[in-house]
């Protein structure tokens, strides 16, 4: 796990030494273990070292082949490098080091772009070929590892994190108006685009083939592809297989010349992961963060899940550790977390900020359970609103209508009129509906939950992924997800949707006026899951409801932190009325704060703006 950065020169005019060391400095938290830069004229290559695989000099970058003709920075884990590398031994690659990083390089050598679709892990690469003077960028299937490009008329910029370009003389950040208007929609990012201008994020599962003249040449080498199975297994076939590639991902992602530990947050995906991973490495440590809910209310009372972690905890025999977070907390730490944020995405990520600190301070390596929902439904009532449809355009009319978490269309218009002439052309159920690469064979419910279940994967499991990296990689911390291992995706992407949702058929059946009671949070989804991890887990957790790792806010918001919001937000002075209406803001937050309506999404997006602002606006860095 490391932090890459780098750039390539159109004009063919040297690259400079001192700015490379600079940019990797900006990225110094991603890898405090090492730094090596690499010229060629004008191509430069920066690189941040996390030890994890073979802690000698020996997996030191950049990294060249023994001809010297390909030279790589990568940052991530390939888990499958070991198979990779018999493989590669039995084609006549010789290999001098214990490292991933070496089989990745060796990989591209012997097989050229095609060598991603077999690695199985996390990565982001950077290969540069001497000879044909061209450069190879490319990103893991699913997203878990970021990678940001900058396309200007002499230069193509790259890197781990957008940060390392402030470092360039030539790049000035500014706010890109359109995105803004996308991340207001959605409270996530549908397309390519950052809130900085002009910076793009490499799609998962694409590569970028770059001649040191500017020509791009981009593909698509993966894509997620949920569909009813043409010839189904018996349900007991299903469950084996499931433990079994649950063993193996977990097993496999436990590869590591440190120790690594484990979240366990009191729900069934952490339980599950720590379950097994306590089976081979006894004693590991874990790690959750709770609340202080003495002022919260209604569904709130229940974020706190400390006491199932515990629970979990002394049934699994770890070293457990924990953080209780009070109001005031985001306050402290926002201009830090938008800072390494950068490029925010979705939800109230302070809370994974903490917990990545707290695991930290006992290691380096530490399992997340990212992933798990958005494979095998673990959000029944997302996707039983938008079931029954008459036809695609329906299907998008419904799921856009519910995608749009923090303020409806017409409210957006008068919040945005400051910049109306800059977003006119920006469609964003357009934006929402060009996510599907297939718009046809929609011929059931089942065929709707499977494209809902596509949409998640694409962007909302993408956010929650960049979310997971930067948050992690401030605390110099590698964020392993055994839940995307990739013989694990493709199981699920062919389960059944009868062994991932209970109440389809009853959705199916239902009026249109009955169907409310099936947007709460039912005791549904992850069915085939739940079977095969209450073999593990206690059994009250397997069956238990899905419960999001979110702060009482709704609460803070209107309590002890609202001196903080008026202070942060109201005045008239603040950044964000460069951009969006003060008045309409202003109702919007006063309706949260008078207890009419939940704005606490919109709140927080509005209080990470402006700290992005007073951090990253045109002119600051």
């Amino acid at each position: 796990m490391c932090g890459i950065a780098g750039w390539l020169n159109f004009d063919r005019s040297p690259v400079s030494p001192v700015i490379l060391e600079k940019m990797a400095e900006m990225i110094r938290h991603r890898g405090p273990d090492g730094q090596g830069i690499y010229c060629d004229h004008n191509l430069g290559l920066a690189h941040r070292r996390l030890a994890i695989i073979d802690l000698t000099d020996g997996g030191r970058q950049p990294m060249a082949t023994p001809d010297g003709r390909y030279v790589m920075v990568y940052n991530g884990e390939v888990y499958n490098f070991q198979e990779l590398r018999i493989e590669l031994q039995a084609l006549g690659r010789f290999f001098h080091s214990r490292s991933d990083s070496e089989v990745a390089l060796a990989a591209f050598a012997q097989w050229g772009p095609a060598c991603v679709k077999r690695f199985n892990g996390m990565f982001a690469l950077a290969i540069w070929d001497k000879v044909e003077r061209r450069l190879f960028l490319a990103r893991d299937r699913y997203g878990i590892k970021p990678l940001y490009y900058l396309k200007q008329d002499k230069r193509l910029l790259f890197g781990s994190e957008i940060k390392a370009f402030l470092a360039h003389n030539d790049y000035k950040p500014a706010l890109d108006h359109k995105a803004l208007l996308e991340y207001f929609t959605f409270q996530n990012l549908l397309t390519n685009r950052s809130l900085f201008a002009d910076v793009r994020i490499l799609e998962p599962g694409t590569f970028l083939l770059i001649e040191d003249g500017g020509s791009i040449l981009q593909e698509r080498y993966w894509d997620f592809d949920f569909r009813e199975p043409a010839q189904p297994l018996t349900d007991e076939e299903y469950r084996e297989e499931l433990d079994r590639l649950l063993h193996a991902a977990v097993s496999r992602q436990l590869i590591s010349d440190v120790p690594v530990h484990s979240y366990l947050s009191g729900g069934m995906d952490s339980g599950t992961l720590t379950a097994l991973a306590a089976r081979e490495k006894p004693y590991i440590k874990t790690f959750t963060v709770g609340f202080d809910l003495s002022s919260a209310s209604g569904v709130e009372l229940a974020y706190d899940e400390r006491q199932s972690a515990e629970r979990m905890s002394y049934v699994f025999k770890t070293e457990h550790y924990e953080m209780v977070l009070k109001a005031g907390d985001m306050e402290r730490c926002m201009k830090d977390l938008v800072w390494h944020l950068e490029d925010p995405r979705v939800g109230q990520s302070y809370p994974n900020f903490y917990a990545a600190k707290l695991a930290s301070r006992f290691g380096k390596v530490v399992l997340a359970g990212t992933g798990g929902d958005e494979l095998f439904g673990g959000y029944p009532w997302r996707y039983y609103r938008a079931a029954v449809n008459a036809g695609f355009e329906d299907y998008i009319d419904k799921y856009y209508a519910f995608w749009s978490r923090l303020i409806d269309n017409s409210t957006l218009k008068k919040i945005f009129s400051p910049i109306a002439g800059d977003v006119k052309d920006v469609w964003t159920r357009d934006i929402m509906r060009d996510v599907f690469a297939s718009k046809d064979d929609l011929s059931g419910p089942e065929d709707y939950v499977n494209h809902s279940l596509y949409f998640e994967g694409k962007t909302f499991l993408h956010g929650l992924l960049v979310v997971e990296d930067k948050l992690s990689m401030a605390h110099s911390l590698e964020s392993r997800v055994p839940f995307l291992d990739n013989n694990l995706v493709d199981f699920a992407m062919k389960l059944p949707v009868r062994l991932k949702l209970g109440n389809l058929e009853k959705v199916v059946r239902a009026n249109e006026n009955d169907l409310s009671k099936y947007y709460d949070f039912p005791n549904d989804g992850k069915l085939l899951l739940r079977q095969v991890m209450g073999r593990y887990i206690p059994q009250d957790v397997a069956e238990g409801r899905k419960q999001g790792f979110s702060a009482p806010d709704a609460s803070w918001f209107r309590g002890e932190s609202i001196d903080y919001v008026r202070e942060t937000l109201l005045k008239p002075s603040a950044r964000i009325y460069e951009y969006l209406d003060y008045d309409a803001v202003k109702t919007s937050i006063e309706e949260h704060l008078n207890g009419r309506v939940n704005r606490r999404l919109f709140i927080w997006s509005l209080l990470n703006l402006e700290t992005w602002l007073d951090l990253f606006r045109e002119g600051r860095s």
